[in-house]
């Protein structure tokens, strides 16, 4: 393994797209170095990571991490919340399709597209309402704009109470850092299974139309142990919020610093500028993890079994070897081609359609409101975050 480059990855992010570029350089399988010191693998090109995604020989579930079972992970580890969890996410063949199928049958595409008249409604109100924000003629976008539109939808969807979304929006803002201290990494953890206990109690007593109230009415067949359905609620609130706010973000700030790409997006392209900042920018940085159940060779790199692999999406999403040698343009007019940004195989992301709704509907709609938008600020801050791949606040003039 000696040969293999090893790259310690910056948890505070503040070169993302730099630092991938240096791992695909490296080659195509490399050793990472994460937080705490602990050691893991990543594949950094766009083909050879779509096949281990799709790979059946590699496991999902953290109980086939190695380091895991002898006891070298803490439960206090910065990023162990991304990792140690029970839905569908770190779930195998028929296990992960029994926990996707629960969700699937009330999460359908018809489902999502019913929800477009209320996601246009949100995102009509806080229009209205971002002058009413301006410091100094400045509004942040992050706070009043991109956050809320996936939060209030995803929310009403779960069935999670209004006064309640405040202390969820700091829990899942700790989860994605990863600079946070041990003591608040155990207090997101405790605090995120009170409060989602609470949330599963509420719809038992007072059932709604929403996806708690059904899986509490799954057959006793189907139905999850209260491990599984707090974890996949989690799964539904961080996937559902983090990854759509960071795609809004990002596809505002691309056409901002990209007029000539603005007036495609004007002209009718918003799918196309949203889609092209998947591949161009995603959402997603590193991904954990996934682990061999046998040794594999991935590019004539033997990874043993047991050991942790991370997919860093954002990254292979610039590979020249898949998108050509403008990989790292801004390009609403290129013929697109597969990316990863919403993953691969099995595990491809439940709520891709919602995401791309969703920011579509946001983005459109704000520079059609606010057609003079103007960056406030052109140095931006990234989350400190090995997984989320965005800015800390979004600085504009309306």
């Amino acid at each position: 393994m000696s040969e293999v480059p090893l790259i310690e990855l910056d948890p505070l992010a503040a070169d993302h797209h730099g630092e991938a570029a240096r791992m695909r350089a490296a080659g195509t399988v490399v050793r990472v170095l994460l937080p705490g010191g602990v050691r893991a693998w990543a594949v950094t090109e766009h083909t050879a990571l779509a096949e281990l995604v799709a790979d059946p020989r590699v496991s999902k579930d953290w109980r086939n991490w190695t380091a895991v079972r002898e006891g070298e992970i803490a439960d206090d580890w910065p990023l162990i919340g991304m990792v140690k969890v029970t839905n569908m996410v770190t779930a195998d063949g028929a296990e992960h399709q029994r926990l996707r199928r629960l969700v699937t049958r009330d999460f359908t595409r018809g489902r999502v597209e019913d929800l477009r008249p209320r996601v246009r409604d949100v995102i009509a109100g806080l229009l209205d309402d971002l002058p009413h924000q301006a410091t100094d003629d400045v509004v942040d976008l992050r706070p009043h704009f991109a956050y809320p539109v996936p939060m209030h939808v995803i929310c009403e969807l779960v069935g999670v109470p209004v006064e309640w979304r405040a202390e969820l929006r700091a829990l899942v803002d700790s989860l994605f850092r990863t600079d946070t201290t041990p003591e608040e990494v155990l207090a997101t953890q405790r605090d995120r299974h009170r409060l989602l206990n609470d949330v599963v109690e509420l719809r038992r007593e007072s059932p709604g139309e929403d996806l708690t109230s059904a899986l509490l009415l799954a057959g006793e067949s189907d139905a999850l142990s209260t491990e599984e359905l707090v974890d996949t609620l989690w799964l539904l609130l961080t996937a559902g919020h983090e990854t759509t706010l960071s795609l809004i973000l990002n596809t505002t700030r691309a056409l901002l610093t990209h007029p000539d790409q603005l007036e495609l997006a004007r002209a009718g392209a918003w799918a196309e500028a949203v889609e092209e900042t998947l591949r161009w920018d995603a959402p997603i940085g590193n991904f954990p993890a996934r682990y061999p159940l046998e040794d594999i060779t991935v590019a004539g790199v033997t990874i043993p079994r047991g050991e942790a692999i991370i997919a860093p999406y954002s990254g292979v999403g610039r590979d020249p070897a898949h998108h050509g040698t403008g990989a790292g343009v801004f390009d609403l007019t290129r013929v697109p081609e597969r990316h990863l940004a919403f993953g691969g195989g099995p595990h491809f992301c439940l709520g891709a359609h919602l995401a791309r709704l969703e920011a579509v509907e946001a983005v459109s709609a704000l520079f059609a409101r606010y057609p003079s938008l103007t960056l406030a600020e052109d140095a931006l801050l990234p989350v400190p975050s090995l997984f989320s791949n965005s800015v800390q606040r979004l600085p504009v003039h309306l």
